[in-house]
């Protein structure tokens, strides 16, 4: 039996809109409090990446970040890659491009679209609709006054309510103080490349959040019916159950590894 039957997965894990690496701090201590390799990667203009959000105009500049990690892993080594919201964009790009370095995709109350944003349908399903607590977004215009915005944050009266509302108040001061804007125009244009196949190589699990009110759990449902994973996981949680069920959380990962085979977890 070879070295990579033998080591435990090692796990990437992918923050949201506005997030960072920061966002997987309870995470990180218990999988690698059980002996997992854990990687949290800040995205371009994200966490404490010093690029400006409102200046990246492409998805491509976005992700690079990882996909500048998955280049540079070594050969037949494979990742178990995990993106929370608009993180399944980054997943679903990294399964077209390294379809052979990531062992199993992880969706987290994410947007999981094989195409990305390429019909209005695609946005209905995957874009948060939060509309029905109103004008909840500060935006931010880098391509100047008149043109679309490009990057938008979550005005600090809605951020407990939206994203952190079952998570513990401290969780909830940590992230407050540490969003960021995220680059919706960035965003908005994340559309990959249709026929390509390597993306179905990859096996695909979803963790679907119950009380969720920024990716509501039937906007979750129609994804998970539009490109069916190999399995959906429920868990009892906000937007964030990075912070507000980590415990359970960790469990469905490692589950997750036991059914796709990983020799061991």
């Amino acid at each position: 039996m070879g070295d990579r039957e033998l080591k435990k997965p090692h796990f990437v894990f992918i923050h949201g809109a506005g997030g960072g690496s920061w966002c997987w701090y309870k995470i990180k201590c218990l999988m690698y409090n059980s002996g997992y390799t854990v990687t949290c990667i800040d995205q371009k203009g994200a966490g404490i990446d010093p690029s400006d959000p409102s200046k990246i105009l492409s998805f491509d500049d976005y992700n690079k970040p990882l996909i500048d990690f998955l280049s540079s892993l070594p050969d037949h080594e494979q990742v178990v890659l995990v993106g929370h919201s608009a993180g399944g964009l980054s997943v679903t790009d990294a399964s077209c491009k390294f379809p052979e370095k990531i062992s199993l995709a992880v969706y987290i109350a994410a947007t999981m679209l094989k195409d990305g944003f390429s019909t209005q349908e695609d946005i209905k399903d995957g874009e948060p609709d939060v509309s029905e607590f109103g004008d909840v977004y500060d935006f931010e215009y880098g391509s100047g006054p008149g043109q679309p915005p490009t990057s938008a944050i979550v005005k600090k009266e809605f951020q407990r309510k939206l994203l952190y509302n079952m998570s513990p108040l401290e969780d909830f001061t940590l992230a407050a103080m540490l969003l960021r804007p995220a680059p919706v125009y960035a965003f908005q244009r994340a559309e990959f490349k249709k026929g390509n196949e390597g993306v179905e190589k990859v096996p695909r699990v979803y963790i679907k959040t119950v009380y969720d009110r920024v990716v509501k759990p039937e906007q979750q449902d129609r994804m998970i019916a539009k490109w069916p994973p190999s399995k959906a996981y429920v868990i009892e949680s906000d937007h964030s159950p990075n912070f507000s069920n980590p415990f359970v959380l960790c469990g469905i990962l490692v589950k997750a590894c036991v059914s796709i085979g990983h020799t061991r977890v």
